[in-house]
């Protein structure tokens, strides 16, 4: 059995030769082409969902009735929000609140808090169901956009929404908003000699 030097002699010399760095290899060559390959049209465009919300500008083709919305709702949407949007094991109501932004109990609803019909378009596509965001289609969006609207009182049962009805509905807080005016708001982006 070797002395305890020993061993410690012989336990540095593998962690020692264990950390040594293998001969160097040669730097892989650079390729011209650059990183990453063209994008197509085609390919941004899937992408390219964005609404413009006061005239629904990019609003795709499509269309959803309130009784479409509220089937869509009943299997895609209730589980989370309850029946009838009025609050569930994982959100609150989604209907009412119109007017209580004047108030010190605000509820926040489609209905109360959106400006323009749009938005809750725009929102319920990329956002929702939860667990499967941009699983919806456009019909089935336009649809429950409907029966929300429906049931904030903001359409009437036979309401259609489409790209040309759904931005013409006045929701209720429209003119309650107030142009951002500050000063950092209209900042110009500059990245070199900027004063």
């Amino acid at each position: 059995m070797p002395s305890p030097s020993v061993a410690l002699l012989m336990a540095s010399v593998v962690v020692v030769g264990g950390c040594a760095a293998p001969p160097s290899a040669p730097a892989p060559a650079r390729s011209s082409a650059g990183l990453g390959q063209p994008i197509s049209e085609a390919d941004i465009a899937a992408w390219n969902i964005d609404i413009r919300t006061r005239d629904g500008k990019g609003l795709p083709p499509g269309r959803g009735t309130v009784a479409d919305g509220k089937t869509v709702y009943g299997a895609k949407c209730a589980n989370c929000h309850g029946p009838d949007a009025a609050g569930g094991p994982v959100y609150g109501t989604m209907v009412g609140g119109i007017g209580s932004f004047n108030t010190n109990t605000r509820l926040l609803t489609p209905g109360s808090m959106y400006p323009y019909a749009p938005i809750l378009f725009d929102y319920v596509r990329r956002a929702m169901p939860m667990d499967h965001p941009l699983t919806m289609s456009a019909d089935e969006v336009y649809a429950v956009s409907a029966y929300l609207l429906y049931l904030n009182g903001l359409v009437p049962a036979d309401a259609v929404m489409d790209q040309e009805s759904l931005p013409k509905v006045q929701m209720p807080n429209r003119d309650n908003f107030v142009i951002d005016d500050r000063p950092d708001t209209k900042a110009v982006r500059c990245m070199r000699d900027c004063r």
